[in-house]
């Protein structure tokens, strides 16, 4: 009698249990996307198959960008789309290149942020004419001239009122003020616009000084001005900052902690992880900062861009709605907040429907 070979047989059952269980959960998968019914998805994606899109900023080298390219790049590829990112950390050639290379590379559209100069129309233009489609983000307002771009934006306006009428109710209407702002970015233009009137409408408000660049150290720049103004002036002689962009608050916090200036109060515009943590530390002067989530920002530009794509109708315009986040409602929550937990302390924050359509829905489902 032929003995037989337990061990080799016993491993041979088992591999092959192993590789049967292997392909029934692959086809397991296949089937259960198959499985989802694609109808009522736009005939272009009616298959399945997706888009090629590139995103490209000119600012860069911030949480804010990073959560912004995060957002545009998982919107996109939870719906089946191929997405590029490219940041340029602020230097104007290479935006240019890379806004021309991706004209050349057959892309089906572009989503365009921090856009600001003539060259930026030009390009858009160049985009538009080779029919690729385009969204663009806090861009220059020219843009608005070329049918069928649609322009978003954080509502700025929003922002800077939400920031400034905090302070004067804070202060009573009085207070001396250092102002640190850039001029050059249709964002800033807009804050600025709010910031000007408000001290018009409240002459008990003085602006002592002010300070603003926008480069690859802001914060640091930002911090020695900062630090020379402290100098300048004694305590009891400065009440609050308004600073118009984080980099600027992150730097104005770190002069009044080296300083020991902790009468002096931060009311900020933007957020970001890095922002969160200066907030939550003991005795930061950052109260306020009024913000849109980044993420959610870079997701329903991706998504009207999918509208466009799909041949629907888009708005010309779009601002996101802002949110007030006290250093109050932070400290009082559970643990050390960041930009996944914040929903949790601010109502509403990173939630958002908006262009979020039921035949992305079903392309979310099929692509899991």
């Amino acid at each position: 009698m032929k003995r037989v070979n337990w061990v080799k047989a016993w491993g041979v059952t088992i591999a092959s249990a192993i590789l049967l269980v292997g392909c029934g959960s692959g086809e397991e998968a296949s089937q259960a996307q198959e499985d989802v019914n694609l109808e009522g998805v736009p005939e272009r994606f009616a298959t399945g198959e997706g888009a090629k899109v590139k995103v490209i900023r000119k600012i860069g080298g911030d949480d804010h960008t990073a959560q912004f390219l995060a957002g545009v790049k998982e919107e996109g590829e939870s719906i089946g789309f191929d997405v590029d990112i490219f940041t340029a950390n602020g230097d104007t050639a290479r935006y240019h290149d890379a806004i021309s290379q991706a004209i050349n590379d057959d892309y089906d559209g572009l989503v365009l942020s921090h856009g600001d100069d003539a060259a930026t129309v030009e390009a858009v233009q160049r985009a538009i004419d080779q029919g690729i489609e385009v969204v663009t983000f806090d861009s220059i307002d020219d843009l608005e001239n070329i049918e069928g771009v649609t322009l978003t934006s954080q509502d700025d306006e929003e922002l800077a009122s939400l920031a400034m009428e905090q302070l004067v109710e804070d202060f009573n209407r009085e207070a001396n003020i250092l102002y640190l702002w850039v001029d050059g970015f249709p964002p800033m233009v807009r804050r600025n616009n709010v910031y000007q009137n408000v001290l018009n409408e409240n002459p008990g408000l003085k602006e002592l000084e002010r300070f603003g660049v926008a480069a690859e150290d802001t914060s640091t720049q930002t911090q020695n001005a900062v630090s020379a103004m402290l100098n300048k002036y004694p305590e009891g002689e400065i009440d609050a900052i308004f600073a118009t962009w984080d980099a600027f608050a992150i730097g104005a916090a770190r002069a009044i902690e080296e300083a020991g200036r902790h009468e002096i109060k931060i009311y900020g515009i933007d957020v970001s992880n890095a922002d969160l943590q200066v907030m939550q530390q003991e005795n930061s002067a950052w109260e306020y900062t009024a913000a849109v989530d980044p993420k959610l920002i870079g997701a329903i530009n991706l998504r009207l861009l999918a509208k466009k794509l799909a041949g629907e109708e888009t708005p010309q315009f779009y601002d996101l709605e802002a949110i007030l986040i006290s250093r109050e409602d932070l400290v009082q929550g559970q643990g050390d907040v960041n930009m996944v937990s914040l929903g949790e302390v601010v109502s509403g924050w990173g939630q958002s429907d908006e262009f979020l359509e039921d035949w992305m829905k079903t392309l979310k489902n099929h692509h899991e």
